[in-house]
């Protein structure tokens, strides 16, 4: 008998950064190395191989949390993930995770800045989807929950970042 497969766990979330613009978000999220300066849940983030701003370049990722044995042991979480995509007049990119202490043995994953139409205000959206097998030990809703508390603190940050700048 065949093995019947799992089905995809997939999601999407949104943040909105008002009075910012996509042309004004987008040159921080293009340096895919750089994730670290504006995710700061990453302690590290940076090249591994590859040319910047091209498909085939690989960065490194990691993270301190809190150990599931409890007490005040720590694990640190990694990846490596591959940038496969990346259009910077449309203003996204897809990657994928390559190696990894996580779980996910295929995750795949867009960013996109979006323009917000219809607002009296300036403004864009960042949203990052994903597509991924199911993680052994987790929920799709966890992995959801966090992509979307990620995208929340990424433009936080990346608005921080901006208004230090003008």
């Amino acid at each position: 008998m065949e093995e019947e497969s799992k089905p995809k766990w997939e999601g999407k979330a949104t943040a909105n950064l008002i009075g910012s613009t996509p042309e004004k978000v987008w040159p921080l999220l293009e340096d895919f190395c750089s994730l670290s300066k504006y995710l700061t849940t990453l302690d590290k983030c940076y090249h591994l191989e590859g040319e910047f701003g091209k498909p085939g370049l690989i960065r490194y990722c990691d993270a301190t949390v809190p150990s599931p044995a409890g007490g005040d042991e720590k694990l640190t979480l990694w990846c490596h993930e591959k940038l496969l995509a990346i259009d910077p007049v449309e203003r996204w990119m897809t990657y994928n995770v390559l190696d990894n202490n996580m779980g996910f043995t295929t995750y795949v994953s867009t960013i996109k800045v979006l323009p917000i139409d219809g607002d009296d205000e300036p403004g864009c959206r960042i949203e990052w989807s994903f597509v991924t097998d199911p993680v052994e030990g987790s929920t799709r809703e966890n992995l959801v929950n966090y992509i979307d508390s990620s995208v929340h603190s990424l433009a936080t940050n990346i608005a921080k970042a901006l208004q230090s700048t003008e």
